[in-house]
């Protein structure tokens, strides 16, 4: 049997870590599948995070718009408790 991609309109998901890497592709598929996704991480436009990388928050937000969903950039710094 093929895999067939579930149907997420209408569902809210958060993605924490969803610049780069897993947490990054994990969105995308997501928004793909029709979710409004909520993708956290510290990296933003113009106030990267202490590793310095290319990846922004707001790129994975476009990439989720892009797959078909609706993509959110929230800058989060989930070892903070506050």
């Amino acid at each position: 049997m093929a895999w067939k991609t579930p149907n997420l309109f209408g569902a809210v998901a958060l993605v924490a870590g969803a610049t780069r890497g897993a947490g990054r592709g994990i969105a995308v598929e997501l928004g793909a599948a029709g979710a409004k996704v909520y993708c956290t991480g510290r990296s933003i436009r113009g106030a990267p995070s202490d590793l310095a990388r290319a990846e922004t928050l707001e790129e994975t937000a476009e990439l989720v718009r892009r797959a078909g969903g609706q993509g959110i950039a929230v800058r989060v710094d989930h070892s903070v408790p506050d």
